[in-house]
């Protein structure tokens, strides 16, 4: 394989443009977190019931992605595959931005951001969000040192080292976001050890689908060339995190039909919970998983690019549909309080909450995704992280001329 070069991006017009589109969508997050800060989460659909809302939904999803966006650098320095080292920088960056934009809209989503001074100097360790809190922190500058290391020759040759540390790292990142909900006793949906596994695969699909997003809309903007080879390897890694994913799914429904306990549940996100049960099969399983695996090994479509890109953005469209299910969809299930009895009072215990997010809610969340988008864009602008080919003659040492 030749030495691979990389260049930043051009300040074109379409470039300028895109900053404009972006930034707007960040102010409109901005704008939406002021008015349920001063109006009160009362214009928000989160209620007694259901505290974590649609703004969790997208926090959750760009924090896991992040995690799993770094796992094309991990591949390339840990596990020493020399195709994917000109995928790397871009990979550390992109895992960056991601979290930064989940941190983003969990911040603004607190009703009083000025309150997270409180949490990060005073440590409950009891408490996983206390431990989520230096997690994140260190993410970043584990993260940062990586990149340093891989786009610094000198220090090229303690990348394998320091990317060793980000993979452990990320790998209890994503631990520790699927602990808060595995070590939530009270709710049915989520007192399960599997939990924390489940969203380290999760972050895998996520994160590598919103990597392929970014790497092909760079290319294609810029117009850089994009080799079947690389567009192969991330189609097959891709098709892996899907069915792992769908493994882990499985398991975890089959897990809580073992126990009588969950029946209660299962029954409801299986078959009688309404929309929730709605967009777990249809939603999660069908769009999400299936119907990418299918494209994915599709052989007619091996050679195209746009169905790599078409299958990436289903399984971000199904991710999301994925996380709504378990976390808002777990908070609606009623809390068994006293099990083996039926309780009912005036304060909705065994009803099924409702909720219908609110326009505010959604667009902060769009506006952690857009933060996250245009930190990328940015960044691509303005250091050297995107290859400037990744034709096979380039990058695929197999290549044949």
């Amino acid at each position: 394989m030749k030495k691979v070069a990389f260049a930043e991006i051009n300040a074109s017009n379409g470039f300028y443009v895109l900053l404009l589109l972006l930034g707007s969508v960040v102010a409109v997050g901005l704008g939406a977190a002021y008015f349920m800060e001063h109006n009160g989460h009362e214009v928000t659909g989160m209620n007694n019931q259901i505290v974590w809302g649609m703004p969790h939904v997208f926090a959750v999803f760009l924090i896991v992605a992040a995690s799993g966006a770094l796992n094309v650098a991990s591949i390339a320095s840990v596990f020493g595959k020399s195709v994917y080292k000109p995928l790397a920088p871009l990979s550390g960056l992109l895992a960056i931005t991601l979290l930064a934009g989940g941190l983003a809209v969990l911040v603004l989503d607190l009703g009083r951001p000025d309150r997270l001074i409180v949490a990060m100097t005073n440590y409950n360790f009891k408490s996983i969000f206390a431990w989520n809190i230096f997690l994140y922190t260190g993410f970043f500058a584990i993260v940062a040192v990586y990149l340093w290391m891989m786009m610094e020759r000198r220090f090229n040759k303690y990348s394998h080292n320091v990317g060793l540390v980000a993979f452990v790292w990320r790998l209890l990142l994503t631990t520790g976001t699927g602990s808060i909900f595995g070590f939530l006793v009270a709710r049915q949906a989520y007192d399960a050890a599997i939990m924390a596994p489940l969203f380290i695969v999760s972050s895998f699909a996520f994160g590598l689908a919103m990597y392929i997003l970014v790497l092909v809309s760079a290319f294609q903007m810029t117009d850089r060339e994009f080799g079947q080879g690389i567009a192969q390897r991330l189609r097959s890694l891709l098709g892996v995190f899907i069915g792992s994913v769908l493994l882990l799914t499985l398991i975890y429904h089959i897990t809580n039909l073992y126990a009588t306990e969950h029946h209660g549940i299962e029954a409801f996100i299986l078959r009688d919970g309404g929309i929730y049960t709605h967009l777990f099969w249809f939603g999660q399983i069908l769009l999400g998983s299936i119907l990418p695996l299918i494209i994915l090994f599709n052989k007619s479509l091996q050679k195209s690019v746009g169905s790599l890109v078409f299958s990436a953005a289903l399984v971000v469209i199904g991710g999301f549909i994925q996380l709504y299910v378990i976390i808002i969809g777990g908070q609606a299930f009623p809390i068994d309080l006293f099990p083996g009895y039926e309780v009912t009072s005036s304060f909705y215990d065994g009803v099924v909450a409702s909720y219908t997010p609110s326009l505010p809610e959604i667009l902060l969340g769009f506006g952690g995704v857009a933060l996250a988008l245009t930190l990328t864009t940015v960044g691509v602008k303005v250091l050297r992280f995107l290859p400037v080919s990744l034709a096979d003659k380039d990058v695929d040492p197999h290549h044949k001329a």
